[in-house]
């Protein structure tokens, strides 16, 4: 992995320390120490934890962007020391990741006996001269963030320390179950879906609990997932791609709120459960979506350190759309040495999977221009079928007509009749605002549907015929 500035080095240091609690099969603390030596600048990093020992590979795949590392800014000196839950010694290493040469880039330093205690854990150690306050805001964001994931046995400590200055001491604790817990049982979308419900009512994190002021309940918050998954072959190894979106909208926006709204929205994205830039495949696959057939017209990408931006033209006032990508392989630890799958297919088709899932739960969301256009007609339209039917001096026929719309035959007012009426027509509109799979058998949607009539071996075929995905759950 090619490093380009010092936070990117610490973010990586951090989220292979987080992959080894992840892969424990015990609850685990991560800690992250950020102290200043006074006189001088130097700072400190410390980035420990307890999960399950590491391996000499993954510092040996460091690789630095000489340009931003110059020797006023770090020696490019790590210092690790390791264990396993099976060894019987705890190991130090120097790594010096400035050596071009790869073989002297590890020092071997002696081993401690272990004694016979039984325990696992990393720490890795480097001094730079950089600004705490500059380390302590990245690496804040980055938690933030991957609390989204709510990987419940890791327990995350921040500790920032300015040397000798009296109450200069900083101490942030992160914890996955802290507010809305999950079951450990858990699937990782659930978790996924639970955690980006609980970014956008904290405000991105920045708080400890729902903000009250902007979601007095659950409905503010549409929500809708998707999976599209890849299978082994022999290129790529096994991979699923999880989206989730959120749509939250607020009538009046709280005085008492900080909250910020605009016209863009964030892409979350994730990859093997550590928060990272997007990939420009998964920038290609999100302008290439027909937003318009979701009523939302798009105004491009905005691209920000490697973080994308979604600009929407006609997003109402006080209406957001959060986006959460999480691309990962199926089995952990990465047993295949084979790449993963490229993600833009994958993206496109758990997007579209999210947003017609949000379609499916929400009557009247997400529709198209169209549909819009075709809605603005029901009511005239009802009105005419209301009136036919009530003018008809055929009884059997108007009984009939009652039957359908399940009302009784008798003492019914023709706002009642044009009310049910509207509502079946809006209720197709909606059901039938939906991109139309290719090779499908699905019946049409009536507007009177009699159960005589339904095919209940029909099954929505769609994206079958690419062997490599499917729309399988994980």
């Amino acid at each position: 992995m090619n490093i380009a500035s010092l936070p990117e080095l610490c973010l990586q240091l951090i989220s292979s320390a987080f992959q080894r609690c992840r892969a424990s099969d015990d609850l685990c603390r991560l800690s992250v120490v950020l102290r200043r030596s006074p006189p001088s600048n130097l700072v400190r990093i410390s980035v420990s934890d307890t999960g399950v020992g590491s391996c000499v590979e993954e510092f040996e795949a460091l690789k630095l962007c000489r340009e931003a590392f110059g020797g006023e800014i770090w020696d490019g000196l790590l210092s690790v020391t390791t264990t396993g839950f099976g060894d019987n010694e705890i190991y130090h290493y120097e790594f010096n990741l400035k050596e071009a040469v790869s073989a002297r880039r590890l020092t071997r330093l002696p081993s401690n006996p272990k004694n016979g205690q039984k325990f696992s854990g990393t720490e890795v150690c480097l001094s730079v001269f950089e600004s705490v306050d500059v380390l302590l805001g990245e690496i804040s964001r980055f938690f933030q963030k991957i609390l989204i994931l709510k990987i419940p046995n890791v327990a995350i400590q921040l500790v920032a320390e300015h040397g000798d200055v009296p109450g200069s001491r900083y101490e942030s604790v992160f914890l996955a179950n802290e507010w809305n817990p999950l079951p450990f049982s858990a699937s990782n979308l659930e978790r996924l879906k639970s955690g980006l419900e609980d970014y956008v009512f904290k405000h991105g994190n920045t708080l400890g609990k729902k903000c009250e002021s902007c979601f007095s309940n659950w409905e503010h918050l549409k929500v809708g997932t998707g999976v599209a998954c890849h299978t082994e072959s022999r290129r790529y190894s096994e991979s699923a791609m999880e989206a989730v979106i959120v749509i939250s909208e607020i009538p009046e926006l709280p005085s008492t709120c900080l909250r910020t709204y605009g016209a863009k929205t964030e892409v979350l994205y994730f990859k093997d459960f550590s928060p990272c830039p997007i990939s420009q495949s998964s920038v290609k696959a999100l302008t290439s979506i027909d937003w318009k057939s979701y009523g939302l017209t798009f105004g491009g990408v905005v691209e920000q350190g490697g973080y994308a931006l979604l600009k929407w033209d006609n997003l109402p006032p006080y209406v957001q759309i959060d986006i959460s990508l999480h691309h990962y392989h199926n089995q952990y630890p990465k047993l295949s040495r084979l790449k993963m799958q490229p993600d833009q297919k994958l993206v496109k088709k758990a997007v579209k999977f999210a947003l017609n899932d949000l379609k499916d739960k929400h009557a009247g969301v997400l529709l198209s221009a169209h549909a819009l256009k075709v809605r603005d007609c029901a009511p005239d339209l009802a009105k005419t079928i209301s009136s036919l039917i009530l003018c008809s001096n055929d009884s059997n026929f108007r009984e009939e007509c009652f039957s359908f719309l399940g009302l009784p035959f008798q003492g019914v007012g023709s706002e009642l009749v044009e009310d049910c009426i509207k509502e079946k027509i809006i209720s197709v509109i909606d059901m039938n605002d939906r991109e139309q799979p290719q090779r499908s058998k699905e019946v049409p949607t009536f507007l009177f549907e009699d159960d005589h009539f339904q095919d209940s071996g029909s099954q929505d075929e769609e994206y079958e015929g690419e062997d490599a995905f499917t729309s399988m759950d994980i």
